[in-house]
C-alpha cells in the first residue's frame, strides 16, 4: 500500500533554498570580482584550486543531503506516529549539528587565516561553493523523490 504524503512543507523549503542560492550567486560573483581585482595574475589559479576542493567535498555533500532528503520525504507521509515524528526528529537535529559544525569551521578557518589574498579567495570561494552544491543536491534530490512520490 502506497503511503500519502503532503509535500508543502518541503516546497517552501525548496523555495527558500532558491533564495538562498540566488543570494549565494550573487555573494560569489561579487567576491570574484573584488579578489579578481585584488590578484589579478593569480586569480585564475585559485579558482581552480577552490573547485578541486569542490570536487573532493562533493560525494560527501551528495550522500548527506540524499540521507536529508529521504528524512524530509518520510516526515510528509501522512499518519506520522508520534514515535515516527520523535526519531525522525533526533535525525533532523544530527543534521543540524552536522551542518552547523561545517559551517562553524569554515568561519573559524577563514577568520583564522592570514591576509594573503590568494588565501582568502580559496576559502570563500570553496565555502561558497560548498553552500551551493549543498543546496542543489537538495533540491534536485527532493523534486525527484516528490514526483517519484506522486506518481505511486
Amino acid at each position: 500500500m502506497a503511503a500519502a504524503y503532503d509535500f508543502t512543507k518541503l516546497r517552501r523549503l525548496l523555495i527558500i533554498h532558491l533564495v538562498v542560492q540566488i543570494a549565494l550567486v550573487a555573494l560569489l560573483l561579487w567576491a570574484s570580482w573584488q579578489f579578481q581585482q585584488r590578484l589579478a595574475d593569480r586569480f585564475l589559479n585559485g579558482v581552480i584550486f577552490s573547485l578541486v576542493i569542490q570536487l573532493g567535498l562533493f560525494f560527501p555533500i551528495k550522500s548527506l543531503t540524499a540521507k536529508e532528503v529521504d528524512r524530509e520525504i518520510a516526515s510528509s507521509a501522512i499518519g506520522l506516529t508520534p514515535a515516527d515524528l520523535q526519531a525522525l526528529r533526533r535525525k533532523r537535529v544530527t543534521a543540524d549539528v552536522i551542518k552547523t559544525s561545517v559551517f562553524l569551521f569554515f568561519l573559524i578557518f577563514i577568520y583564522r587565516l592570514p591576509n594573503k589574498p590568494i588565501i582568502l579567495a580559496i576559502a570563500y570561494f570553496s565555502f561558497i561553493l560548498t553552500c551551493l552544491s549543498y543546496f542543489q543536491c537538495f533540491n534536485f534530490a527532493a523534486r525527484r523523490e516528490m514526483r517519484a512520490r506522486a506518481g505511486q
